[in-house]
């Protein structure tokens, strides 16, 4: 399967969910965040360096319930910027 390259609003929006959660980890480690929500430190860090800017839907609920935040503040804070 080829993946299609990524459209530049689509790495945008992976950028702002990176910062998003490195702002609502602080000073937690990856590991213990990574280690809550289910995932490896290593997927976390590629999420938060928008290496991984699409990451899938159960992923980002994960890391929101580890980190206390809710889908809707994911939501309006990576939402596409209007044109």
């Amino acid at each position: 399967m080829v993946r299609n390259p990524l459209t530049p609003e689509e790495r945008e929006r992976g950028e702002r969910l990176g910062r998003l959660l490195r702002e609502a980890r602080g000073p937690r480690s990856m590991v213990e965040i990574a280690a809550v929500a289910g995932l490896s430190a290593e997927t976390l860090r590629k999420i938060e360096t928008g290496r991984a800017p699409t990451p899938a839907f159960f992923t980002v609920a994960a890391l929101a319930g580890a980190l206390g935040l809710s889908m809707d503040e994911i939501a309006v804070n990576c939402a596409p910027v209007p044109a």
